[in-house]
């Protein structure tokens, strides 16, 4: 039997006082490798963006107050004395009753404050009639109108969306610094598991949890380790497992923590280093045999083999641990309201998660419907569950018909 079977918030709170996940380390990347990674220092703006003066719209560069008064039928004549293209230099200056033709992007030339739109000027020879008039500054960017040189213009801690790393290449930057993913090891335990993509003998089934562990991992920012599958047999796993804290900055395993005669998980774990087992055993439902230990400052979750469970465990237990590691932010968990479709019950004395599937109803809100976890080794709740519905310790039921808060897996899309 467990030692000692630990509520939700005890466990949370062992773990905290043994462990403060912090950032592995930084790294330089190149820009075309730093999406989604988290930068390690603030961005200070080495240029101004745009560096020049330029023209938003095709037409030609003035002294705003040479084209005061035109009108349409009042035009003002100017003198055409050169033109600039995108991505040169102006080799003329905008003298009092002159004029120069530019481009869309190009930049302005010296004594230029203003551009007239191509479409309100008429160009005869070398004389060009505007009918409009402009105010200084129009039709045109200020050079750092944008960023300013010196600016901070990326903070710390910030993730790089494909916004931010346009940015940076505005800014000129060909590398950037970044937190180190942490590295997650992720071992699967048990005679019965098979490497997907072999033969699958009687009595075997294929590996789901590394897999569904590992991409968890990546969305969290952590650097997903996959090592062999161990049986359940004291030396291999002894010898896995050392292997892998070795190699990794995270632990994780998945099988062999329940109370069966090849759960020997929690006894490895504490021949591998100080303290070893902070928690063998939590009142929730699923998830109650998840084990956490420290293996000499490295932490170590078990999660049972069953994968519903094991995925549940790692969001409430392990996710927020990686996410500190990787130097990212801690999320606003993603809920939405809906209403029960039927009776929900708790496990006696244990916090219970009850996957569901969302669907919408006729007034356009959402019903919630319980998912069957299923036996040992069920994989359908994965697939059809939006999220869980989260019921308290001393809590009796949540009756058909209330409203509930749905934790979503991911951002909910439609549903009918």
């Amino acid at each position: 039997m467990f030692r000692k079977l630990r509520s939700l918030d005890e466990a949370k709170r062992i773990l905290k006082q043994n462990f403060t996940p912090k950032p592995v380390g930084v790294e330089q990347v190149p820009l075309s490798l730093a999406h989604n990674r988290v930068l390690a220092e603030n961005v200070v703006a080495p240029i101004d963006v745009p560096p020049f003066n330029r023209s938003t719209m095709d037409g030609y560069a003035v002294k705003a107050a040479d084209t005061f008064g035109a009108e349409e039928d009042r035009p003002i004549a100017l003198k055409l004395c050169g033109s600039v293209r995108v991505g040169e230099t102006p080799k003329v200056t905008v003298e009092k009753g002159t004029t120069v033709e530019i481009v869309t992007g190009a930049p302005l030339p010296k004594g230029a404050d203003a551009v007239v739109m191509l479409e309100y000027v008429v160009q005869k020879n070398n004389t060009i009639f505007t009918h409009r008039s402009v105010s200084k500054g129009e039709n045109m960017m200020k050079a750092g109108s944008d960023i300013h040189k010196d600016e901070v213009i990326l903070k710390k801690s910030q993730t790089l969306s494909s916004r931010e790393i346009g940015v940076l290449a505005a800014l000129g930057f060909a590398q950037v610094n970044v937190y180190k993913r942490p590295r997650v090891a992720v071992v699967s335990t048990g005679a019965e598991i098979v490497e997907p993509g072999k033969p699958l003998s009687p009595g075997k089934i294929y590996d789901i949890n590394a897999h569904t562990i590992s991409a968890a991992v990546t969305e969290c920012g952590g650097e997903p380790i996959s090592l062999e599958i161990v049986p359940d047999e004291t030396n291999q796993l002894k010898a896995t497992l050392r292997k892998a804290l070795d190699s990794a900055d995270i632990l994780m395993t998945s099988g062999g923590v329940s109370v069966g005669p090849t759960d020997i998980i929690p006894k490895v774990l504490n021949t591998l280093g100080k303290p070893g087992v902070i928690v063998s055993g939590i009142a929730v439902k699923p998830g109650k045999p998840a084990t956490i230990a420290i293996v000499d400052g490295k932490p170590v979750f078990s999660l049972p083999g069953h994968p519903t469970s094991s995925l549940l465990i790692f969001h409430i237990l392990a996710r927020s641990v990686i996410l500190g590691m990787a130097g990212r932010r801690e999320e606003t968990p993603v809920t939405v309201k809906a209403v029960a479709s039927a009776k929900m019950f708790p496990a006696r004395g244990r916090r219970t998660f009850v996957m569901v599937s969302l669907t919408g109803d006729k007034s356009g809100g959402l019903v919630a419907s319980p998912v069957a976890l299923g036996l040992s080794g069920a994989i359908t709740t994965l697939a059809k569950a939006d999220g869980f519905v989260e019921i308290m310790e001393r809590q009796q039921f949540i009756n058909a018909g209330d409203v509930v808060t749905v934790h979503l897996f991911k951002p909910l899309r439609d549903v009918s």
